[in-house]
């Protein structure tokens, strides 16, 4: 059984405009429109989509604070909007722009209350914490209160406190967002950590793609809230029709090259850029260039993800999806 179900769950808004000094016109908003999907234990999976698509929303039915208009929704067995003081003892959510923390008082304190709240005992408390501030770095800044930790630091102490209970379940908004490249990549890895060794799923929504490209095995894009596509990464750039680029220096300037399976995109002198299908593996066309050209360096370059969901965004892609590739349609 999946640990998290979405069974055809739709969420609809009354929203008030004015018309006129005295009239007011009232409409229906669809945040999440039919959406189904099922993400099972020790995923973690990348939730993403334009502003507006409908992830928060999603999130928000998840954890309870939003009862959905229509269909099912279970969440570690519970029924989110049903039993949410459940619920709570089986999920943790990190939101980037908020904090879960007391603004007051010193990050020590916080994690005291937290556990309190969620009745964690005493050795499992400190099992957890000790965990937590060795993979997070934490420990010179227990006695500091929250207002005076960086914006990282405050991000590292969020998901601290957000695993101290050993939640099933784990909900990250923008965790990464505003961090520096350091601090980035500890919240990656910590992350990594989580979910390979402690067998913690995730749900990341992000509009950082490094996160969803270091951290997820899976992505559902999302837009006016129906997932247009879930699948692999490499299933998605196979789908876009993305391309990857082999960088190709030469040891003197050279006619565009030809070889089966790749175009030349690009000549500067005696470096060549050459496109091929991101599906496809680059060792063919790698051999095929070796073997007959005079070759000092190369180097592929990924393509953009941003790009690839671009065109899903604009509705690029076939609404037929094929049986054997991951599903994509338009909504």
């Amino acid at each position: 059984m999946a640990l998290i179900e979405v069974e055809n769950v739709s969420r609809t808004f009354t929203v008030r405009t004015r018309k006129g000094r005295l009239r007011r016109e009232k409409r229906e908003v669809r945040a999440v429109d039919g959406l189904t999907f099922a993400v099972q234990a020790g995923e973690c999976v990348g939730y993403i989509g334009p502003n507006g698509a409908g992830k928060s929303t999603t999130v928000k039915m998840l954890t309870g604070i939003l009862v959905p208009s229509g269909g099912r929704l279970r969440v570690a067995g519970v029924d989110p909007s049903r039993d949410r003081v459940r619920l709570a003892h089986r999920i943790g959510v990190v939101f980037g722009q908020r904090t879960t923390l007391w603004w007051d008082l010193p990050l020590r304190d916080s994690y005291e209350l937290a556990r309190r709240i969620y009745r964690v005992p005493p050795d499992r408390y400190r099992k957890n914490l000790d965990r937590c501030l060795d993979l997070l770095d934490l420990g010179p800044l227990l006695d500091t209160p929250v207002r005076q930790l960086s914006l990282g630091q405050r991000m590292r102490g969020d998901l601290a406190a957000a695993l101290l209970h050993d939640p099933q379940v784990l909900y990250l908004d923008e965790p990464t967002i505003g961090l520096d490249v350091v601090s980035r990549n500890r919240v990656r890895e910590f992350l990594r950590e989580v979910n390979t060794e402690r067998g913690t799923t995730v749900l990341l929504t992000t509009h950082d793609l490094t996160d969803i490209e270091q951290l997820c095995s899976r992505v559902m894009v999302i837009d006016h809230g129906r997932v247009v596509y879930d699948g692999g990464l490499e299933g998605l750039h196979a789908v876009g029709e993305s391309e990857r680029t082999l960088v190709v220096d030469l040891a003197e300037p050279c006619p565009p090259i030809v070889v089966e399976g790749a175009r030349v995109v690009r000549v500067d002198g005696p470096r060549q850029w050459l496109a091929f299908p991101a599906a496809r593996s680059a060792a063919p066309v790698v051999a095929a260039v070796a073997d007959r050209y005079p070759l000092v360096d190369l180097s592929v370059r990924e393509p953009a993800i941003e790009d690839v969901i671009a065109r899903v965004y604009a509705g690029e892609l076939a609404t037929e999806p094929d049986a054997e590739q991951p599903r994509a349609s338009v909504g």
